[in-house]
């Protein structure tokens, strides 16, 4: 059995060659976690479920369009951003951190996988000059801080089934948190799409944009 076969059990209708790229992913993160620590060595092991599953439970909450434009703000080792660039290839991805090292690990792993819809960029969110239909991430900061630093930077025009808006991953009680935005927002437990464990507190969190 393959780690990626935790990926398949939920999207069975991947092509030959976004399988290809999924079960690669596990040796590639392997060898360069060993140069540049991008993922704890506790979580390395768990990769395909605890990263990759993890990253593509915003796939459970939307289908993005082709053309849609996505940006990963403090992407790290690049999640969520790669494995919904590879399960996406027609929605282009601008994956941004400010530390020059996880850039460099998220520019080699797309080029390894020839990811033309991905474009690294070592640069604070906050300072991105560019306009998205959605920004994405793992939990980078509390909402109320990252809504300030990116909410200006998305389309006020929709035009996939959500409206635009930000894609956060987060883990635990988040209503203190969200309350604390002081804005409408939806919560989707993970664990109702992934039965694996490891999803029983984990969350995507939809904030719409407002103007």
């Amino acid at each position: 059995m393959h780690p990626a076969d935790s990926i398949y059990k939920y999207f069975p209708d991947l092509n030959p060659r976004q399988k290809e790229q999924f079960e690669k992913m596990g040796g590639l993160y392997i060898s360069w976690n060993k140069k540049i620590n991008v993922i704890s060595r506790k979580d390395i092991d768990h990769l395909y479920v605890r990263h990759i599953l993890h990253s593509l439970a915003i796939a459970n909450v939307i289908s993005f369009r082709s053309g849609t434009k996505i940006m990963d703000a403090g992407t790290g080792g690049g999640f969520p951003g790669i494995p919904l660039a590879i399960l996406f290839p027609e929605v282009q991805f601008h994956l941004t951190d400010s530390i020059g090292k996880k850039i460099t690990v998220v520019r080699e792993i797309a080029s390894s996988f020839n990811l033309s819809n991905v474009k690294p960029m070592q640069i604070r969110a906050e300072n991105v000059n560019d306009k998205y239909d959605f920004i994405i991430s793992r939990a980078v900061t509390r909402m109320n801080t990252f809504y300030y630093w990116v909410n200006k930077k998305i389309y006020s025009h929709s035009v996939n089934s959500l409206e635009n808006g930000i894609l956060y991953l987060k883990g635990g009680d988040v209503e203190e948190e969200m309350n604390e935005l002081g804005h409408l927002y939806r919560v989707f437990d993970i664990a109702s799409f992934f039965d694996e464990t490891f999803f029983e507190t984990k969350k995507v969190i939809f904030v719409p944009c407002s103007y």
